[in-house]
């Protein structure tokens, strides 16, 4: 059995602290609406507002702070992070809130990106990708535990409890990077000049559109998910309840996958990934009425959607070894917009189509991702000593 070194677990962390703070206020939009006197609708875009600055921000951050050393930058925005989530728990009105949320996503993407690369140098070459799914694996876990926590205490003591609680396991973080990271990993090895030639590689752009475009189908259909268990597979909100806590195991378990198949073999994995949620969803669309199955179904489908982000994270990472940052971060920008992009994609189908149609639109999006990824590997000849995006 692998054994991570307790400095990763720092990160993971982090970003089971990142995970309850982005999905958390799913389940207080109620409250906070009726709180802060605004509509529901507007108290949804504060989640809008999130995404669009985790897109945005995590790049800008990464070239604002490149001097720095790694481990330093990660306390900086650990620290942002948890600043943010206070003034969230003390926001007086929407606008501070709105603020608050904006600044906190800042800290998101380029945590994930620099955290992926800080996980990677904390283990030895063979186990880099199965590191970077155990710290990815902290916001899956958030799903799972910390969002129902986080909305139950918020539900019952307020939610701006929720906002405090996150800041405080964001100080957590703060001290565990600043007591178990070694100094000796955090130094940075590129020059700004260095991460901003990879913008110039068209295999970075085709990968970050392989990115978006193979988790697209994910969130195509799980954003519509709840819809589809109640309409289609007849289940009252107990039962979706239930079967979203499986969804949240299917999604950790297919995480760890992910990394263990990065390890071994990179893009076969991901080729094979990507074929595998073709045919479910083929499958699903014939079962999706059928409660069992479609428990099983849904468990399964967290397992193959999931598998696939240590492995998008990773390719970025190794197609620029010499620069990964930026990448790392750019690829955290294009999942993010491949998550909007599959929501938005998904509601189309929706309003045009019956519900159960969802399952044979929603693989569309990542059926061009397989495109993408089989074209860019019949043009591409990399060295295979060390890590190779032909790997």
């Amino acid at each position: 059995m692998k054994t991570y070194p307790l400095s990763l677990w720092t990160l993971v962390i982090g970003a089971f602290a990142i995970g309850m703070t982005e999905f958390v206020i799913m389940g207080l939009l109620p409250n906070v609406a009726a709180d802060l006197n605004v509509s529901t609708a507007a108290a949804g875009q504060l989640i809008t507002g999130y995404a669009l600055s985790v897109a945005i921000g995590g790049p800008i951050i990464v070239v604002a702070t490149y001097k720095m050393a790694r481990k330093n930058v990660l306390m900086l925005l650990m620290a942002i992070f948890s600043i943010g989530n206070f003034f969230a728990a003390i926001s007086a009105n929407y606008g501070l809130l709105m603020l608050s949320r904006v600044g906190t996503a800042l800290a998101h993407g380029s945590f994930f990106g620099l955290g992926a690369i800080m996980a990677a140098s904390l283990v030895s070459k063979n186990k880099q990708a199965s590191a970077m799914a155990l710290m990815f694996s902290g916001l899956t876990v958030a799903n799972i535990v910390g969002v129902p926590f986080g909305t139950f205490v918020g539900q019952r003591l307020g939610w701006r409890a929720s906002f405090l609680i996150i800041s405080l396991i964001g100080i957590v973080a703060v001290l565990g990077l600043f007591f178990l990271v070694p100094k000796q990993e955090s130094k940075q090895k590129s020059s700004l000049l260095t991460e901003l030639a990879v913008l110039k590689s068209g295999q970075l752009w085709v990968t970050l559109l392989i990115s978006l475009f193979s988790f697209g189908s994910v969130f195509a259909f799980f954003t519509y998910i709840t819809p589809v268990l109640q309409n289609i597979t007849g289940f009252g909100d107990h039962a979706v309840d239930i079967t979203l806590v499986v969804f949240g195991i299917g999604v950790t378990i297919g995480n760890l996958i992910g990394g263990r198949l990065a390890d071994w073999r990179l893009n076969e994995s991901l080729i094979g990934l990507l074929v595998a949620l073709e045919l479910f969803f083929l499958i699903l669309f014939f079962i999706q009425s059928n409660a069992i199955l479609m428990v099983l179904a849904v468990f399964l489908f967290g397992i193959l959607a999931f598998a696939q982000s240590p492995i998008l994270q990773f390719r970025s990472m190794v197609l620029s070894e010499d620069a990964p940052l930026l990448s790392s971060t750019l690829n955290q920008s294009a999942m993010n917009v491949g998550n909007a992009s599959g929501a938005f994609f998904g509601g189309l189908s929706v309003s045009f189509l019956p519900l159960n149609y969802l399952a044979l639109t929603a693989p569309l999006l990542s059926l061009v991702g397989l495109i993408l990824l089989l074209l860019q590997l019949s043009r591409i000849r990399v060295k295979r000593s060390g890590p190779s995006i032909s790997n």
